[in-house]
């Protein structure tokens, strides 16, 4: 069932009248119908319905990288912490407002545990990411008045 569609069809009485096979019709708009083929007009003003043809796929051009390679560069760069340094400066609230602000995906929940950590031990490990998108987020909290820095991720 996981990759059959059923497709169920009516034809009015008009269109047997003048002579479009239901066979004919319904094969029309069976020939795989999902996301991925587009339908073009038909071609005679009696017909109705359109024709499903394959999408062309873009490659990309010369010089420059796909998202693929781009994401396996990115997975193949060494990781590296983001460490969030005790302070007494700044309120926890802020600190967490500015944690979830600056880092993609963090939660409440996961800005409270690491704010908890660095205001315990001193120091927290935010997230481990690529050198690049390190850089970005400790720059991103130090702008923002918070303690950061970047160090190798070690296994």
């Amino acid at each position: 069932m996981a990759g059959s569609l059923r497709l169920f069809v009516s034809i009015p009485a008009t269109a047997r009248h003048f002579g479009i096979n239901g066979v004919e019709k319904a094969q029309r708009v069976h020939n795989r119908v999902n996301g991925r083929y587009k339908i073009n007009a038909a071609s005679g003003p009696s017909q109705g319905g359109g024709v499903l043809d394959r999408p062309t796929i873009d490659k990309p051009t010369p010089g420059r990288e796909s998202e693929f390679d781009l994401k396996k560069k990115k997975k193949m760069s060494p990781p590296y912490r983001v460490m969030l340094h005790n302070d007494n400066f700044n309120k926890r609230e802020y600190v967490v407002q500015v944690l979830m602000k600056a880092i993609p995906g963090m939660t409440v929940d996961i800005a409270v545990n690491v704010m908890n950590e660095a205001h315990i031990n001193g120091l927290a490990v935010v997230i481990v990411c690529p050198q690049e998108d390190a850089e970005d987020y400790c720059m991103q909290l130090r702008t923002n008045g918070l303690l950061s820095s970047i160090e190798p991720a070690s296994c």
